[in-house]
């Protein structure tokens, strides 16, 4: 429930850009396809409009991976009173990230203020994705 994926984007001036996404924003359609649940008018969403292009970093004690995806725009969605723009992925590259002499103990993680009412939201989102899926 804690762990925290990370999205990083490329922005209009060429800088790097970091989003950490919830496991409620981010759907594994398959081995290879991804869905992203985001705010519609967030620099992530605009970078991925833009570009198409995105990696995805997943740290999964003792291994790191880095995935390199294509990404496409989708329909949004309605979550309650919210909007995301919805993204489709496609992995083009996985990379393990591992090294002999240290092991990978965590990653980001973080606490919810309302564990209840975020869990019931992501619950909403990621039922919302997965209807997309199976009508795409």
């Amino acid at each position: 429930m804690g762990d925290t994926f990370l999205l990083l984007t490329v922005g209009e001036t060429g800088w790097p850009h970091v989003a950490m996404l919830s496991v409620g924003e981010v759907l594994a359609v398959s081995t290879q396809q991804i869905r992203f649940a985001l705010w519609p008018d967030s620099h992530t969403s605009d970078n991925l409009r833009r570009t198409g292009l995105a990696t995805l970093m997943a740290v999964t004690p003792p291994l790191t991976y880095l995935l390199r995806l294509r990404c496409e725009a989708a329909p949004d969605i309605r979550i309650g009173k919210s909007q995301r723009a919805v993204f489709d992925a496609v992995t083009s590259e996985v990379f393990e990230d591992t090294v002999a002499y240290a092991e990978v103990s965590g990653g980001i993680s973080f606490r919810l203020a309302e564990p209840d009412k975020t869990i019931d939201g992501w619950r909403a989102t990621l039922r919302s994705l997965r209807k997309e899926r199976s009508a795409g």
